[in-house]
């Protein structure tokens, strides 16, 4: 019989750290790997993965997933984050900037910088709003929603080439990335404090700024499996439509999109909410056989 984890609300601290995330505020000077070995060493674990990398100047939302929570770091590659950018324009902003930032909107074609770490071929990226929100001299602040693996300091060199004046990336702050904002961000004092906290007795503190890693999970399609179902999936088993006990409407919404589709990713879930399994939707949830998704990466 597989051992599972406690369900979410009821793990102890030492579970909670095991396979948890903090969405930690990223300051401006280390990098987004130091700020999450910081974040390992801290919590005494063995192993933590922040989400999407980070430049060392650049601040704000870094979810870093502690222990065993690394083997959901792939869901950070699929969703959208959130940047506010200071557009330092090479000559005072022209009168149309609103109307050249719009043509940016959709997708666009990048080419990763030298220094990147991914191999250095065109590839295109979906912007999915681009707005400019004040304009001074020869600055412009804008605020960015695109996919995950967009260049921001490359788009800031693209719209300085439309607009005629050239421009670079000034100063940089993520303030989202699927699930996760700005509204709950946990300073780095704040988690050394809370691990304090709880080394002397008081796990509130920790349970603040700590969160089971399925708060990781929650903007991806849900199934529910019974438990029978969840241990197979731990032997290495697909999801089995007689295993499933329930999906949630954005699960039932990506299967009726049919086959036509790239299979987006779900997670699999126990009814009292502990997360099994990454996989990708291949069937019907409400099929009474077959695959409903092939796995991708166990969870328990």
């Amino acid at each position: 019989m597989t051992t599972r984890r406690s369900a979410p609300g009821e793990r102890s601290i030492d579970e909670l750290l095991s396979f948890g995330v903090v969405n930690l505020d990223k300051p401006a000077g280390p990098s987004a790997h130091q700020v999450s070995a910081w974040a390992r060493d801290a919590a005494g674990v063995d192993r933590a993965a922040h989400a999407g990398t980070l430049d060392p100047k650049v601040t704000g939302c870094l979810p870093t997933l502690l222990g065993d929570a690394t083997r959901v770091a792939q869901v950070f590659l699929e969703g959208t984050k959130e940047y506010i950018a200071v557009l330092e324009l090479h000559a005072p902003a022209p009168a149309d900037l609103d109307s050249v930032v719009s043509e940016f909107e959709g997708e666009i074609y990048q080419k990763p910088p030298r220094k990147s770490a991914v191999a250095r071929r065109l590839r295109s990226r979906t912007i999915h709003a681009l707005e400019v929100l004040e304009v001074r001299d020869r600055q412009a602040l804008l605020h960015i929603r695109c996919e995950s693996g967009t260049y921001v300091r490359k788009l800031c060199h693209d719209l300085g080439l439309a607009a005629g004046t050239g421009a670079h990336m000034g100063h940089l702050r993520r303030t989202a990335t699927d699930p996760f904002d700005d509204t709950d961000l946990v300073s780095t004092a704040d988690l050394t404090d809370a691990l304090a906290f709880a080394a002397d007795g008081d796990e509130a503190p920790l349970r603040d700024v700590v969160a089971p890693a399925e708060r990781a999970l929650t903007h991806l399609p849900q199934l529910t499996v019974a438990a029978s179902a969840a241990d197979q999936i731990a032997d290495g088993a697909p999801v089995y439509a007689p295993g499933v006990v329930d999906a949630d409407p954005a699960a039932e919404s990506a299967a009726a999109e049919g086959p036509n589709t790239e299979a987006p990713l779900v997670v699999c879930v126990t009814p009292d909410g502990t997360a099994v399994c990454l996989g990708r939707l291949v069937g019907d949830p409400a099929a009474e056989s077959g695959t409903v998704a092939s796995l991708e990466r166990v969870l328990v």
